[in-house]
């Protein structure tokens, strides 16, 4: 038997990062992941996702290579390699996971490969091993979830119907695909698989796509999308699932379509099962923590997904080093109004804060301020003029409260919007902050000159 600090429960980036940064502070620490390190984000989900999509991406930008004066000898003979696509992908992940391996064995953290059976508060067991602990992290993340559709079970059964994990991991490219779901998921895979050639139809079942987002933002990328060619039917009820054909119903009446698979996004669940012997508080998001990401249980402590919340990698992480300051003696908490969420589609979209509909409601004097990509310069050379930045203020002090991007690279500029936040900055600052010239950067700069004035390279009446 073998006696730590503190055990966490689940590779993911939640229980990784914890187990790092205990080892860090000097704690001895156990790491038990029945799969492989990672989680879904390093191997189902964050990361082969973005690789997939930058070959995507750099597909489209071939077919258009003749506007950027790329004159190629045969353009038609362009075409998409789904076996070199996939096995890219997948020496992407291998490399990653690899290098958080390296990085728990040069921490001295104690990594136990199986599932964790938790026998008491302070004891669990793995294969053969017992391990003893003071403090015990519960990482355990989350997995998809399923209504119940008539016929969805089965199509599941059949392969037809298909996960995130599984669209990563497809044989063969698909010529029909039918997305249920209109979040950020659902919205990444439309743009990865449409910009592929694949069909692609999504139906959501609101009148809008990502819900949680600014209404600008979902405006634009809703018309983005359909404009390159994604179906997106909004409003639908889906009435049944009779294998590669679903039945759907909305205000016009009834409908059916057809797809080589059916990719179901419709959320996902925390994993709390074998987790029954910790008198543990539970709502219908998941284990319940304080600010401090401590449970009802003195030494137990939970982060990421199995928490409900903000499902985000990054999220995950930051709960995972703020357990362990905790833990550590030092009094640590998120501030999560601070913290920028990301969507990979093409153009990208970061943002933080409040929306301007939440920053009303919340009963800020709210002020706002836009500026174009159409007018960056930087922008306009490299053909990626679909976007703008929108900045949310409180009137009183000029605090820049909420940020909401849509630009090539706005999960990467969104980083200068929660530095800001995090600093309580003001639109004034970010107006007197000189931004390098040609960058897409100078779009946030723009805006904040528009809250306090006028933006320079705009007419603004």
């Amino acid at each position: 038997m073998k006696t730590y600090d503190i055990v966490v429960i689940g590779g993911g980036p939640g229980g990784y990062v914890a187990a790092i940064k205990a080892a860090q502070m000097n704690a001895s620490v156990a790491l038990i992941e029945a799969d492989r390190i990672g989680g879904v984000c390093l191997n189902d989900g964050c990361i082969p996702t973005k690789t997939l999509l930058r070959s995507a991406k750099l597909y489209q930008d071939m077919l258009r290579a003749a506007s950027f004066g790329i004159s190629l000898e045969n353009g038609n003979a362009i075409r998409v390699d789904w076996q070199q696509l996939m096995a890219r992908k997948t020496s992407v992940v291998n490399k990653i996971v690899g290098g958080v391996e390296q990085l728990l064995k040069f921490n001295k953290v104690d990594v136990y490969k199986g599932y964790a059976t938790i026998a008491d508060e302070r004891t669990v067991k793995v294969g053969a091993e017992t391990l003893q602990h003071k403090h015990l992290i519960i990482a355990t993340g989350s997995s998809p979830q399923y209504p119940a559709i008539e016929g969805l079970q089965s199509a599941l059964n059949d392969g037809i119907v298909i996960d995130s994990t599984r669209a990563i991991n497809l044989e063969q490219h698909p010529k029909r695909m039918i997305i249920l779901g209109g979040g950020v998921i659902a919205v990444e895979f439309a743009t990865l698989f449409n910009s592929l050639g694949t069909e692609v139809t999504l139906l959501q079942r609101s009148e809008q796509i990502l819900k949680n987002q600014d209404e600008d933002v979902k405006v634009l990328i809703q018309r983005h999308l359909s404009e390159s060619g994604v179906a997106i039917k909004t409003g639908v009820a889906i009435t049944r699932i009779d294998g590669h054909r679903v039945y759907y119903k909305d205000a016009q009446g009834d409908h059916e379509t057809t797809g080589d698979y059916i990719l179901a996004s419709l959320g996902r669940s925390p994993n709390t099962k074998g987790l029954e012997v910790l008198p543990l508080k539970m709502s219908k998001q998941g284990i319940t923590v304080d600010e401090h990401m401590k449970t009802n249980v003195s030494n137990v402590y939970a982060v990421g997904d199995v928490c409900g919340g903000m499902m985000l990698a990054h999220v995950a992480s930051a709960q995972g080093i703020v357990a362990v300051e905790n833990i550590m003696g030092k009094d640590s908490t998120i501030n999560y109004r601070q913290i920028p969420s990301c969507i990979y589609s093409f153009p990208e979209v970061g943002a933080i804060g409040y929306t301007e509909d939440e920053a009303r409601a919340a009963g800020f004097d709210v002020g706002t301020s836009s500026f174009p990509l159409s007018a960056n310069g930087k922008a306009v050379a490299e053909g990626e003029t679909v976007g703008f930045v929108k900045i949310i203020h409180d009137k009183q002090y000029g605090e820049v409260i909420g940020v909401h991007i849509v630009a090539s690279h706005a999960t990467d500029m969104i980083a200068e919007a929660a530095a800001t936040m995090a600093l309580e900055g003001t639109v004034y600052d970010l107006a007197k902050t000189v931004h390098p010239h040609p960058t897409l950067s100078e779009i946030v700069m723009e805006a904040a000159h528009g809250a306090v004035d006028k933006p320079i390279h705009l007419i603004k009446r």
